[in-house]
């Protein structure tokens, strides 16, 4: 049934800039409901640490929040207004909660998510590391885009990474969703290519039913050859001219992740193109 409701998670002024120049033409190709999100984080003071908040500190918290949230507001008027599709800003409370819960409350009435990289030097402390908890939880496909992501739009040119799993299997066919009709798309599976390609069932049946889709799909192998799996994704959507990689995601437990490290880490931290995770 395609993309009716895209939420494009809105942090600072800067990301908005950026994240727009990706949501507004896929709102307009897919004809959606383009939903600006941006949340009023809360004062939060941490259990156990007993501390008294002068007034003062409240009244110039919210008065910082809220002048970021006209200037967002501003922007996103500013990339939306001549557009024929339907758009909402939509400004919530985080209250007692964080602003990745509330993220994570309205991504899952989405089809698709939007979100900026993680910026350290403009990023508010309350919504860093949102990403995460937006794929982990949400259970909808999440759009991370680059800090100052200005390339071509998306789904014309697609790289899947591929592998036996659950969540590959989810982003093999969130693919459709995002992808243009006439899609070229390259199904990666790194590591070594069988001696019998006939023989890797899996792949070949994700290839199949791409076609079916009528999607221009290709099954290709890399060998790591001592890089990660990110670098080889990262290196072969550069030399394919992708406009998006699309992967699964957290495969693993959170403790596996923390101390062994994870290819959905590496593509957050490194990413250089637009990378859809599915979970």
């Amino acid at each position: 049934m395609g993309i009716k409701t895209i939420m494009v998670c809105l942090t600072t002024p800067e990301n908005t800039e950026t994240l727009l120049k990706v949501a507004v033409p896929m709102a307009r190709k897919h004809n959606a409901h383009l939903v600006g999100f941006h949340t009023l984080d809360a004062l939060l003071a941490y259990p156990g640490i007993a501390m008294h908040i002068p007034e003062f500190t409240f009244v110039a918290f919210n008065d910082s929040q809220q002048k970021d949230s006209e200037a967002i507001k501003e922007v996103f008027v500013k990339h939306t207004r001549n557009e024929d599709f339907v758009k909402e800003f939509r400004l919530v409370r985080a209250d007692t909660v964080s602003a990745d819960e509330r993220m994570v409350e309205s991504a899952r009435a989405a089809d698709l998510v939007i979100m900026a990289h993680e910026g350290r030097e403009n990023d508010r402390v309350d919504p860093r590391h949102a990403q995460v908890a937006v794929i982990r939880e949400s259970g909808r496909p999440v759009i991370v885009v680059p800090l100052g992501y200005d390339g071509p739009e998306i789904g014309a040119n697609i790289l899947l990474g591929w592998s036996d799993t659950r969540e590959s299997a989810r982003a093999a066919h969130d693919v459709l969703a995002v992808a243009d009709a006439d899609a070229n798309l390259t199904v990666l599976r790194v590591g070594t290519a069988p001696k019998d390609p006939m023989t890797d069932g899996d792949a070949l049946d994700i290839v199949t039913m791409f076609a079916r889709h009528g999607l221009k799909t290709t099954l290709e192998y890399r060998n790591t050859e001592g890089h990660s799996i990110a670098d080889v994704l990262n290196k072969a959507a550069f030399e394919k001219g992708a406009d998006l990689i699309v992967t699964g995601a957290f495969g693993h437990s959170r403790t596996y992740d923390f101390v062994l490290g994870a290819t959905s880490y590496a593509l957050l931290r490194d990413q250089k193109l637009p990378v859809l995770f599915s979970k």
